[in-house]
């Protein structure tokens, strides 16, 4: 007859109490879906920019990213084999341009997926260069393209609301390398303004200037719904997507839309 050592099963206890309470409190990673579908201009930027989003998943152990040049994924719908649709994700960034195929069920998806899921949205450079035959995508955006007056320059910026974890880590006022666009159908009524161009440094006889309020914003941050979105002009340079302080942008704008932290989304006029 074998006697159990009962000081080691109490050992091989205590292990797999504490085993199991570690993986209790390890966080499950989330899953951020990227897509790189295009119906218009060619960006050689898009596969480097998606690369780094999966790249700071990887490095903060934070997220798991999964990358698509297709909209496949873009359904509520069950799909055959082992495809995931948009349940499976929980933030959703575009660094599209055109009018990428997109069916009405997939657009209600889209749409339901932050709003009504309270998933989050992040919107890279030319996804304001996307989809102007459905307006909601405007409406949740946050405004459409309209011409990048000064193609790539070294854009002065100015950043409006230092104190939000997106953007503190900036100086409050840079210069970066980078093609930036001029938004319409946009208004600080419904987004949150982070970061804007220094209007007194900009050529403003430019024949593509319109905005007669110069108001140039480069990135905002909204809510839609239950959701979160973020959206900023930059990433046109591949030098834009090397710099350290641009790369934590993305990776604090990707931590909020996953609602791992909190900021101020609220509307505001011009500072």
């Amino acid at each position: 007859m074998i006697v159990p050592n009962m000081k080691l099963l109490r050992l091989m206890g205590a292990c797999l109490l504490i085993t199991g309470l570690a993986a209790a409190q390890t966080p499950k990673k989330k899953r951020v879906l990227c897509i790189g579908a295009v119906k218009g201009f060619q960006h050689d930027s898009t596969s480097h920019g998606l690369a780094t989003i999966w790249k700071l998943g990887q490095e903060s152990g934070l997220w798991d990213t999964f990358i698509r040049t297709d909209t496949q994924l873009l359904t509520k719908k069950k799909l055959a084999g082992n495809a995931k649709n948009l349940d499976f994700f929980d933030v959703l960034v575009f660094y599209t341009t055109g009018e990428i195929d997109l069916d009405d069920e997939q657009k209600a998806s889209i749409l339901s997926f932050v709003k009504d899921d309270g998933k989050g949205f992040i919107g890279v450079h030319s996804a304001l260069d996307t989809l102007y035959k459905w307006p909601e995508y405007g409406e949740l955006i946050g405004g459409y393209f309209d011409q990048h007056p000064w193609n790539t320059f070294q854009a002065p910026v100015i950043v409006e609301d230092p104190s939000n974890p997106i953007v503190k880590h900036f100086a409050k006022e840079f210069v970066t390398l980078d093609e930036i666009y001029q938004a319409k159908d946009y208004s600080r009524d419904k987004v949150r303004v982070l970061m804007r161009l220094d209007e007194n440094k900009l050529d403003l006889k430019n024949p593509r200037v319109h905005r007669a309020d110069k108001d140039f914003a480069v990135a905002w941050m909204k809510n839609y719904g239950k959701g979160r979105v973020f959206y900023s002009t930059f990433g046109h340079t591949f030098e834009s997507w090397e710099r350290p302080d641009m790369q934590k942008m993305w990776l604090e704008a990707t931590k909020w839309a996953l609602g791992m932290t909190e900021a101020n989304a609220t509307p505001r006029p011009r500072p």
